[in-house]
């Protein structure tokens, strides 16, 4: 039996750019202490998401490669494989991604983002071309960023069959006027989203590794589903922390998926 230490970084949403590296790399230096093998952030985690409706500063590519290295060392430092999720400034527009560093400080990666929420269109206009999957010592991973793991469970297949034994799922999520706020997951009155999580992983036989900030009252929180769909942990709602999961690569066979018969991804 190969067991590897996953980390979920449900963090506070950040208020400013700045706070958002600070944070970055003291999470990642608690993962690398707590002998994680792979810590993941929020999305657009860095500098930070541009939620509609809201004011936020305008790209800069020059702040992003600084925080990027900034990560960068932070990762070296502590040993671990970082997946941060963060935008980028790109030939085609600004582009949800998540980035991919390992654990000697050097960019393994990109995962851009291919599925767009209709309100993010206009703030994040660029779609990824292409999916991929990355190792981290015995684990082999995909990542799908919000959107494409609650709406199109096609792309965690996709990464399912092509060897991944997890799949982490960066999403970005705070809490609406009125709307309901849970206390236990997967609450049948809640939204269909924490549901979509174990069902990923069952529909698949990998583990499903979903991770938010953590802020008041939102319905949606961290947590990693098993490859039978069922729970294995979850961050308690708007507690601030690493979410800490040992996980047994035997089970992650990915045998469902890899006996789809139609599907082309």
């Amino acid at each position: 039996m190969t067991t590897v230490r996953i980390a979920l970084a449900s963090v506070r949403v950040p208020a400013t750019p700045e706070e958002s590296v600070r944070l970055a790399t003291s999470a990642v230096a608690e993962a690398g202490r707590q002998g994680a093998l792979v810590v993941c952030f929020p999305e657009c985690f860095v500098p930070g998401y541009r939620w509609p409706g809201t004011t936020a500063p305008p790209p800069d590519p020059t702040f992003l490669e600084r925080a990027w290295a900034d990560v960068a060392v932070a990762a070296k430092a502590a040993g671990i494989t970082v997946i941060l999720g963060t935008e980028r400034v790109t030939d085609r527009g600004l582009q949800i991604t998540a980035c991919v560093i390992s654990p000697d400080g050097t960019v393994a990666g990109w995962q851009d983002k291919g599925q767009l929420d209709p309100s993010e269109e206009s703030i994040y206009p660029a779609f990824a071309t292409e999916r991929r999957v990355f190792t981290a010592g015995p684990l082999t991973f995909g990542i799908v960023i919000c959107h494409e793991g609650w709406r199109y469970p096609e792309t965690v297949r996709w990464a399912a069959r092509r060897g991944a034994q997890v799949v982490f799922h960066p999403h970005a999520h705070i809490a609406e006027p009125g709307s309901y706020r849970p206390v236990t997951f997967a609450d049948p009155a809640n939204t269909f989203h924490e549901k979509a999580i174990l069902c990923r992983a069952a529909e698949n036989t990998c583990y499903f590794a979903s991770v938010n900030g953590a802020s008041d009252g939102s319905g949606i929180t961290s947590a990693v589903a098993r490859p039978d769909g069922t729970l294995q942990c979850y961050q308690p709602y708007g507690k601030e922390g690493l979410l800490v999961a040992d996980l047994d690569l035997s089970v992650a066979t990915g045998l469902l998926a890899s006996r789809c018969r139609t599907s082309p991804m």
